[in-house]
């Protein structure tokens, strides 16, 4: 029989996709808002990987990352990503979002992604919610893509990007030993 022990608290990671730059500042205020301190912001980075969104949210699409201070437990994603769910609603227009949210979270091991999507490899973790294993992470390879990793998860530089947050996440892992918020 295995011991059963608390996972670690896990680093908040949240993307977000956008037309409309000017959106940024009050998006910023919401999410720190809801989600506590913001520790690092990823630069501007295109979306042209898919025309998904192109139809409800319009072109050119930018992505913006977020990553949050205070570490989270791992089992308060799908809680985070109904929260974040509503703050898409204040920028809905006619219908239409104009920003598009995606909390995650980001350990030692892995980088984890919430969807409302079920698929095969999602694992559904309560509120309608499913945890998408976006990225694993090997001491030898850093983080590895999986065949349904988002292509701009995949990116050189979203790699880059996470691999500091995860950086950032060991050093706050240890200095913050048992606080979660």
């Amino acid at each position: 029989m295995s011991t059963l022990k608390n996972p670690d608290p896990a680093k908040l990671v949240v993307g977000c996709i956008m037309n409309n730059k000017a959106d940024i500042d009050k998006l910023f205020l919401l999410l720190e808002d809801l989600l506590g301190a913001v520790d690092m912001i990823s630069p501007w980075l295109g979306f042209a990987y898919t025309d998904y969104y192109y139809k409800e949210m319009g072109s050119p699409l930018y992505r913006k990352v977020f990553v949050f201070k205070p570490l989270i437990a791992q089992d308060e994603l799908a809680r985070i990503k109904e929260k974040t769910n509503g703050i898409e609603d204040e920028f809905v227009t006619d219908g239409n979002r104009a920003v598009n949210i995606d909390p995650g979270y980001l350990v030692s091991s892995r980088f984890i992604l919430a969807t409302g999507k079920e698929y095969s490899h999602r694992i559904y973790i309560g509120r309608k919610i499913y945890a998408d294993l976006t990225l694993m992470y090997s001491k030898k390879k850093g983080f590895q893509t999986l065949e349904w990793t988002y292509p701009d998860y995949a990116s050189k530089t979203m790699i880059s990007f996470l691999s500091k947050v995860r950086n950032k996440y060991l050093m706050d892992l240890k200095a913050n030993r048992g606080k979660i918020k």
